[in-house]
């Protein structure tokens, strides 16, 4: 009996990460999911997240987002659809709400992006055209001394693919002395856009500095069709070092330099230039080459049946699952002398399968820069991220993998089954309030989402094979800012790619030593 009694508390209380397990008594917790999503119109293939429950429709240009035809989909077999008519026509310039039911309810968001392309360039242009799409303006700037009452308009896009333009002034020298007023009419609705051109004194501008650690960019405004480029020094230089071509982005009027090899904690000065004429000099002091506690894996220590990746005593930057895979069983994410050097040591994390027989589920070896917080009934809380305010360019690292086939999988995933098992390392930066918080429980799930609003860069690496030897993987991080300052690093490595859905390979083992953080390109 007490073994019987043990077993039973194991399979109610083991929580991981990616493998959090749910009581599945008295009422099945099968999650309603589309299993696809087709309209008319469409740019790609719509992207279908059952984590967060969204179905995400990319539309062309020439579609009518507000009259979309949904022409196919498909759900979790034997669930239910209620809400918005998906029979007719929907309006996706908005989300759209719908319930599947099966055993419980899952609302889901159905929303629409479509992304229009929009320019307005006239000869001889200082910079790049302001276009406010919410309050329909235009705003050009040329040379102070151009003559406004004859401008003429090198190209001009306003509205969606198809759009009619009244008047058309498309290759034509318009009066800009006052505003110009243009109709734009697309699928029977017509909007009302105002155009200015102004004066500029100044024909070359050093708009602003972002400076990293080993990088600097620098954007700028210039003169279309002129010599532009940018200049940097130390600041306690004399001499200036022209910026190489291949480090310059330019588009239209405005361009900006990738400023690359600088040093950490340095005083420097940049400025634009455009033929013989020099911007603002704007000083600047790069950042520091941060390193995150513990990325060699040396310090372990055990608490009871607990792997901890902190020294004893230590503050804890990293944590696993082991606190919840532990409750009667062993930690599946522990230290191991077998190194990429010989010495020291390195993380093992091995995917498991937690159960009696066949009941119960697959355990992801894992380990994350963040904290286990708490067991929420029989799943898991867990924060990720740690303060962290550098921005590096990489993640560097070693690895090897033991790579099973996939033998277990959850409702969605069962053609992975027989297939190979996938090694994930992946890191991002964000500049949310405070970390992010994952819940596993189907009530109130929450994962983490490469594409929150809140991420700065996030980039990773993936093994669907067997490494048998430390080999060296590198991660470059994919920023969409340049501008914004993160709080929080995360970094995840796991035996099991799709552990959140309790799929993966019993056996499948992956180790990670010496990581570093790299801050050039």
């Amino acid at each position: 009996m007490k073994h019987l009694l043990k077993y039973i508390l194991f399979f109610l209380f083991a929580t991981t990460l990616g493998s959090c397990l749910k009581n599945d008594i008295p009422y099945p917790r099968i999650q309603a999911n589309f299993l696809s999503f087709e309209v008319d119109g469409s740019l790609k293939s719509a992207e279908v997240d059952s984590v967060n429950k969204v179905v995400t429709v990319y539309l062309k240009e020439s579609t009518d987002i507000k009259n979309v035809r949904v022409s196919a989909y498909s759900i979790t077999p034997n669930s239910k659809i209620s809400g918005a008519n998906l029979m007719e026509n929907i309006d996706l310039s908005k989300d759209v709400y719908v319930t599947l039911s099966l055993f419980q309810d899952y609302l889901w968001t159905i929303k629409g992006v479509q992304n229009i392309e929009r320019y307005f360039t006239v000869a001889n242009q200082v910079g790049s055209s302001t276009i406010d799409a919410i309050g329909k303006r235009v705003v050009a700037a040329v040379p102070d001394g151009s003559d406004t009452t004859a401008v003429k308009i090198q190209s001009i896009k306003l509205g969606a693919e198809g759009s009619e333009m009244k008047p058309d002034i498309s290759g034509k020298t318009v009066d800009f002395t006052n505003p110009v007023t243009v109709e734009i009419t697309n699928h029977g609705r017509t909007e009302q856009w105002t155009i200015y051109v102004n004066t500029t004194k100044s024909t070359v501008s050093t708009l602003r500095v972002d400076a990293w650690t080993n990088v600097a960019w620098v954007y700028c405004e210039a003169q279309e069709g002129k010599e532009n480029g940018v200049e940097y020094k130390k600041s306690t230089d004399n001499d200036w070092t022209k910026a190489p071509e291949n480090w310059i982005t330019h588009n239209g009027g405005s361009y900006y330099a990738r400023l690359i090899h600088l040093e950490p904690q340095t005083a420097y000065i940049a400025r634009s230039f455009s033929g013989e004429d020099y911007g603002a000099e704007i000083e600047f002091t790069t950042g520091s080459s941060i390193q995150v506690p513990n990325l060699s894996f040396d310090d372990w220590w055990l608490d009871g049946k607990v792997w901890n990746p902190w020294a004893e005593g230590g503050e804890s930057f990293w944590d696993t699952g082991n606190k919840g895979a532990t409750t009667l069983g062993n930690s599946n994410s522990t230290p191991t002398n077998d190194t990429f050097s010989g010495s020291g040591k390195a993380a093992m994390l091995e995917t498991k399968f937690v159960g009696i027989g066949v009941v119960g589920k697959l355990a992801a070896g894992n380990i994350f820069t963040g904290k286990y917080v708490a067991t929420d009934g029989t799943n898991g809380i867990l924060s990720f991220g740690k303060e962290f305010k550098e921005r590096p360019t990489k993640l560097k690292g070693k690895l090897k993998y033991v790579c099973t086939p996939i033998s277990h999988t959850s409702a969605g995933f069962e053609n992975l089954k027989g297939r190979p098992d996938t090694a994930i390392v992946w890191t991002a930066l964000f500049d949310a309030n405070e970390p992010c918080t994952i819940r596993t429980n189907p009530k109130n799930q929450q994962l983490f989402n490469p594409k929150d609003p809140s991420v700065i860069a996030y980039g990773n690496v993936q093994y669907g094979q067997s490494v048998d030897n430390y080999t060296t993987f590198e991660i470059t991080l994919d920023y969409n800012d340049t501008q914004r300052i993160p709080k929080y690093i995360i970094i995840v490595a796991s035996a099991s790619k799709y552990g959140d859905y309790f799929t993966g390979g019993n056996g499948s083992i992956l180790y990670v030593d010496d990581m570093e953080l790299l801050y050039d390109y």
